[in-house]
């Protein structure tokens, strides 16, 4: 299946396009760290990975899109996006988390580090609390929702466990780890969503389209008639 995955929760924008050969899946790919102008760059990365794609915009089979958590403009625009894209082209559209993306990523960066393990993503929210995640081998399955909590309640859950954390929360969970006694690594703090390294079948076309997953009230509402593709 020919697909076109993107995200923009975070401190970063990631797009890939890939599709079947006989001896696997290929792809073109495009990742930028950045903190504001997601919406601006996203569609010319877009375009840019499909150019080097050997199929149009009509041919994509699945879009996929991160839902969340993120920050409430980054969210938004991948989702608005995702639902114009679909509504465009016919294509149905398949959601993850953007700490799942992450878990893929890292497992990408350190596979001999997570093996055997539990790996957490843990992402600062902000006011001392986290977004957290855990999953596990070997298809890096969730063992549970997104969560927004402590890193002491997020240490609670991985209790004993030979966990790796990553991403900017990890050193506070593994902190929070010790103090229980427990044995928690933390790795990767800058890690970000890369889209490239979703498992190929790891996403299933949904049947409705996307919304936001909002862990915590945006502190921010866009006022009357200027809502951002109206994803709410």
């Amino acid at each position: 299946m020919n697909t076109l995955a993107f995200d923009t929760c975070f401190a970063a924008c990631s797009v890939a396009a890939t599709w079947r050969m006989p001896d696997g899946v290929a792809g073109a790919y495009r990742f930028e760290r950045l903190e504001r102008g997601h919406a601006e760059r996203l569609t010319p990365m877009i375009g840019e990975a499909m150019s080097e794609a050997p199929f149009g915009f009509s041919d994509i089979g699945m879009i996929i899109v991160t839902t969340g958590p993120g920050t409430f403009t980054g969210q938004r625009v991948g989702i608005a996006a995702a639902r114009a894209l679909s509504l465009a082209t016919g294509a149905p559209v398949g959601t993850l988390s953007s700490l799942a993306v992450m878990a893929y990523t890292a497992v990408a960066e350190i596979p001999d580090e997570v093996e055997g393990k539990v790996l957490a993503v843990a992402v600062d929210a902000r006011r001392g609390e986290i977004y957290f995640q855990r999953f596990a081998g070997p298809a890096w399955s969730a063992l549970g929702e997104p969560e927004l909590v402590t890193p002491a309640a997020a240490a609670d859950r991985l209790g004993a466990s030979d966990a790796v954390v990553v991403g900017s929360g990890a050193e506070v969970v593994a902190e929070a780890s010790r103090k229980v006694g427990g044995s928690v690594s933390a790795r990767i703090v800058a890690l970000e969503p890369d889209v490239r390294f979703i498992p190929d079948g790891a996403v299933r076309p949904g049947s409705v389209l996307p919304r936001p997953l909002y862990l915590r009230p945006p502190d921010a509402k866009p006022q009357d008639g200027a809502s951002l593709g109206r994803v709410s």
